[in-house]
């Protein structure tokens, strides 16, 4: 069975940086996460999830929502099955809960709090 679990999250200040990572599991053949495109997603209270950062299969390409451009940096490290996210210059209007998801497959999510 397929799993992802994200970690990092946190409470930080405005200004501050935290590193997600996402780890997965459980794919039947070692390569098979390294084809799929990556993303994190987030969602705050009383919003809607929105994507927050892509990631291609071979890490070349990547893409940010407008509001972390700059601030976001998304990557992944296919033979450990993981993917990160490094967010500094953090704004309270990053709080939210973070997911990773990989085609059909989401992780849990983590609470990232940023306080002003």
């Amino acid at each position: 069975q397929v799993q992802l679990v994200e970690s990092g999250g946190g409470l930080v200040q405005a200004g501050g940086s935290l590193r997600l990572s996402c780890v997965a599991s459980g794919f039947l053949y070692n390569w098979t996460f390294g084809r799929y495109v990556l993303r994190w997603y987030r969602q705050a209270p009383g919003k809607e999830r929105e994507l927050v950062a892509s990631i291609n299969d071979s890490g070349g390409i990547t893409n940010y929502a407008d509001s972390v451009k700059g601030r976001f940096t998304i990557s992944r490290h296919n033979a450990q099955n993981t993917m990160i996210l490094q967010m500094s210059r953090l704004k309270p209007e990053d709080t939210a809960v973070y997911y990773c998801n990989a085609d059909i497959y989401w992780g849990q999510g983590t609470q990232v709090t940023v306080s002003s």
